[in-house]
């Protein structure tokens, strides 16, 4: 794995069924697990955290909180690295930063540094979602970005589901040290699939290269490029899904599995994790995504995967756990096919500035998770689950009116 030192200037591109593209396919589908196993690995561990150091359901709840929170904040410090030493160097860097810091947070001595460390290895994992749709883009003609996207997305899901059924069990019949730890190993070896299996990048051009090359002749700086991809009102709502449906979405697993554990449904706490099985949902719908998108149009996809979001949620209303477990299948397919669309999306309002409009996604995206995770949960204590379906719900919705306000053709 290497990276080309300022692209090559006829480049358009590996072509889907290449030998190289099914490589860059496999290196990033690797890094979603990578990051996702250890970023979301706390979730399923939520009850038991809370009964073993004390605290209750939205304390807890930081321990997830607080790793997207670190990772939202350094979105966009890793678009700036991304963009001097190279996608596939930031990539590979942020992974073995994860890794390391895994180790530590598994060794935390208190719930104070379980959050420090946890906040600490978001912000290593933020270098992965950062630069991997900038990779993508500069490595993939434009026809394989949006399958690649969707399949990158199914990478993030199957890293989700792993380290939820890993960490959950573990943390229930070990210890949450066994839970963290356990994920950390199987952060490592996809860390090694995707530095071997990455071709060498030849799309990339370094900063320096890139500098006095706008129509005015003036540098190309960071501060530019930020301000163009903030101007945009179509941007601004790609953003503005991220930042509320995630955080609808993680509210949801974050405090689902207290309604499980709780009367009437009394779920047995080691049973609770095997809920995030529905997250094969999202694994199954992302890569689909793109195809449905090209068929009914983005904005179409986007609203239909927010329209099952909702149709989900009420679902998960009725007390009895099979129409639960439905209910959060359908849920957690319509999040993936609106996450899918809206962050592929990204590029074509972007022609420059990508590494920083992607920072920018996922800015909302682990912002949304980070803040309304955790607020959510204040629902939670004084109106059940209803309170958290509602609030979900009302998140959902100003999201689907932001769409359609801003990202339909004008004219």
């Amino acid at each position: 794995m290497t990276n080309a030192s300022a692209g090559d200037p006829g480049w358009r591109g590996h072509a889907p069924g290449s030998p190289e593209y099914r490589r860059i396919i496999v290196a990033l589908f690797a890094a979603g697990i990578a990051a996702f196993c250890q970023l979301y690995s706390a979730q399923g561990m939520l009850p038991s955290l809370a009964r073993d150091l004390a605290v209750t359901e939205p304390q807890s709840a930081l321990s997830v909180s607080a790793a997207t929170g670190g990772l939202a904040l350094a979105v966009l410090p890793w678009s700036i690295v991304a963009d001097r030493l190279g996608r596939q160097r930031a990539l590979t860097i942020a992974m073995i930063a994860a890794v390391v810091l895994g180790v530590a947070v598994s060794l935390a001595p208190d719930f104070a540094w379980l959050l420090a460390l946890r906040a600490a290895q978001g912000a290593a994992i933020a270098g992965i979602p950062a630069t991997a749709m900038a990779y993508l883009s500069e490595e993939l003609t434009p026809a394989g970005v949006a399958t690649a996207a969707g399949l990158f997305v199914s990478g993030n899901t199957v890293g989700g589901l792993s380290g939820r059924l890993v960490a959950g069990p573990l943390g229930e019949l070990a210890s949450w040290r066994f839970g963290f730890g356990a994920v950390t190993v199987i952060a490592a070896i996809a860390a090694v699939v995707f530095i071997l299996a990455s071709p060498p990048a030849r799309g990339f051009v370094p900063e320096r290269a890139v500098r006095g090359m706008t129509a005015a002749g003036a540098p190309l700086t960071f501060r530019a490029k930020l301000g163009a991809v903030l101007r945009s009102r179509q941007l601004l709502a790609l953003y503005g899904q991220a930042l509320l449906l995630m955080g609808g979405f993680v509210a949801v697993y974050n405090y689902l599995g207290f309604r499980l554990e709780a009367p009437p449904l009394l779920v047995a706490p080691a049973l609770t994790a095997l809920v995030f099985i529905a997250y094969l949902a999202g694994t199954f719908a992302a890569p689909r995504a793109g195809r449905l998108a090209l068929r009914f149009g983005r904005l179409r996809t986007l609203l239909g995967g927010i329209a099952l979001m909702l149709a989900g949620l009420a679902l998960t209303l009725i007390t009895w756990l099979p129409t639960i477990i439905t209910g959060l299948v359908v849920l957690t397919a319509g999040f993936f096919v609106a996450h899918a669309v809206a962050s592929g999306w990204i590029s074509t309002f972007a022609p420059t500035g990508r590494a920083q409009a992607t920072g920018l996604y996922n800015l909302g995206y682990y912002g949304g998770s980070s803040l309304f995770g955790w607020a959510v949960g204040l629902a939670f204590a004084p109106f059940g689950w209803t309170g958290v379906v509602v609030c979900v719900a009302a998140l959902s919705l100003i999201a689907a009116g932001w769409a359609w306000i801003s990202l339909r053709p004008q004219g």
